[in-house]
């Protein structure tokens, strides 16, 4: 399915779709090239599921490839994000109008203002300055009173997420501030259109738990990327989960302007005993076996799908006997592929070779392997 050319050797190329996301902690687009050229070489493959699609990166470009795909994500951001990209269907003028007049407001005192702004000259650390938060009070109040469908909203949404994201003052994420205001940050937030595309394949977008995802269709492949968990053993149990990550994108989609707590205003329904999703889940069973590790396996073995790919960082839990095993119980593993970051280069991997070397933070693996279920 991927779009493939020849270059003046006759080697095959493969075309990598441009695609859009937020900065994310787990963001597949250094990865996608390689995710590409692992679909190519499978002729039977059409319907995909997208299983931790998060920013959809994966979703859009594999969209773009024609590829019927489903997005599945637990977060609400990401069901705005995947509506945006694969359900949108009006043209670009209905949207832009939009997006003009919500640039053209002028910013008031609100709720988000009182919560997430501060004035350049504040000995506060928040994620954005006044000025910015007060353009977010006002453009969110005018979104809820424009009554849109709710595909058009989630692109009008996902235009607001954008802008916020290009003038933040934080590392990536909203667990955490920085000290001293971003030169980002010291712009004025602006909207401006996504860059949506036409696809020809049938698309799907569901929230929900991927257990449920997974039992309720069947798919000719699954990729699947989970929150394996870090392996720094000296990571304490109360550690930050994704939903705290980013709980201002949650708030801002739902607009519900919640109960907070904590010094960056996190949401009450994004604690770590609320929120936690099993495959952050750092316990070990009485066996010794993580958690997260018996969820995965319990994923692979219910998935109904003829493929499954498995992305796996060597920051993670996991251990190459579990991986193994996990793979081996449910199907056979026909592709291996270790990707070095620090050195920009994929390589066959054979499941002999250690997990990393000296530098293993840098290695990404795909693993491709053939279910055993019909």
């Amino acid at each position: 399915m991927a779009n493939q050319q020849l270059d003046i050797f006759g080697e095959t190329l493969l075309t990598v779709p441009k695609t859009e996301g937020i900065k994310y902690a787990g963001s597949k687009l250094k990865i996608l090239p390689y995710i590409i050229e692992v679909l190519s070489g499978l002729e039977d493959v059409k319907k995909v599921l997208d299983g931790f699609t998060g920013t959809t990166r994966v979703a859009q470009a594999l969209a773009q490839l024609d590829y019927d795909v489903t997005a599945s994500d637990i977060s609400v951001w990401s069901k705005v994000f995947a509506n945006c990209y694969l359900k949108s269907n009006k043209p670009n003028s209905f949207y832009q109008k939009i997006i003009d007049h919500l640039n053209g407001l002028n910013g008031y005192d609100g709720w988000y203002t009182e919560h997430y702004g501060a004035e350049l000259f504040e000995d506060k650390k928040r994620p954005f300055q006044a000025k910015n938060t007060r353009k977010l009070d006002t453009i969110r109040d005018e979104i809820e009173k424009l009554n849109l469908e709710w595909v058009d909203k989630c692109v009008i949404l996902s235009s607001l997420i954008y802008a916020l994201d290009s003038v933040d003052s934080t590392i990536g994420h909203y667990a955490a501030y920085l000290s001293k205001w971003s030169p980002r940050s010291n712009n004025d937030l602006f909207l401006r259109l996504p860059k949506r595309f036409k696809s020809q394949g049938i698309h799907n977008v569901i929230q929900g738990d991927i257990f449920e995802t997974i039992n309720s269709d069947e798919y000719d492949l699954a990729y699947f990327d989970p929150p394996y968990g870090s392996n720094n053993e000296k990571m304490p149990p109360s550690r930050v989960r994704y939903a705290s990550y980013y709980h201002i994108w949650t708030t801002i989609i739902k607009n519900d302007k919640p109960s907070v707590f904590g010094k960056v205003n996190r949401r009450e329904d994004s604690r770590d005993m609320v929120a936690g999703s099993v495959f952050e889940e750092f316990r070990k069973d009485e066996n010794g076996s993580f958690l997260a590790m018996q969820a995965l396996r319990k994923l692979v073995m219910e998935t109904q799908a003829r493929y499954i790919l498995l992305s796996y960082s060597s920051g993670g839990r996991a251990t190459k006997q579990e991986l193994n095993d996990i793979i081996n119980e449910s199907g056979t593993l026909i592709d291996a592929v270790e990707i070095n970051y620090k050195k920009n280069v994929m390589a066959d991997m054979r499941w002999t070779n250690e997990w990393g070397s000296s530098d293993a933070k840098h290695h990404e693996y795909l693993f491709l392997m053939k279910k055993e279920w019909e």
